[in-house]
């Protein structure tokens, strides 16, 4: 079993930034690949972000060239930043740990809020 808790959410203005810290525990993450995944009100969940085990990295159209994922492994710990904020990145942001396909984790953490003020 892994254990996921966000952190870092916030209130932010557009165009500011936020970071957000998945802590992973329960066993090491360094086999897994780390997604993050976000909900807004009265929207699906949707894919954001993704570092897998080698370190290749894969983001949604929408947050390309602002959001940077990375993992450090030592630590047991992925990282979301977001550069740039839009009021539309506004949601509930989740850490995910996927074994084999990154569209599907088999862990979840229980998500933070994140809120952009136009």
């Amino acid at each position: 079993q892994v254990q996921l808790v966000e952190s870092g959410g916030g209130l932010a203005q557009a165009g500011g930034s936020l970071r957000l810290s998945c802590a992973a525990s329960g066993r090491s993450i360094s086999t897994y690949a780390m997604d993050w995944f976000r909900q807004a009100p009265g929207k699906e969940r949707e894919f954001v972000a993704a570092v897998r085990s080698g370190g290749t990295t894969s983001y949604t159209n929408s947050v390309k060239g602002r959001f940077t994922i990375s993992r450090d492994n030592a630590k047991n710990t992925v990282y979301l930043q977001m550069n740039t904020l839009k009021p539309e990145d506004t949601a509930v942001y989740y850490c995910a740990a996927a074994r084999v396909s990154i569209m599907q984790p088999d862990y979840w953490g229980q998500g933070t809020q994140v809120t952009v003020s136009s």
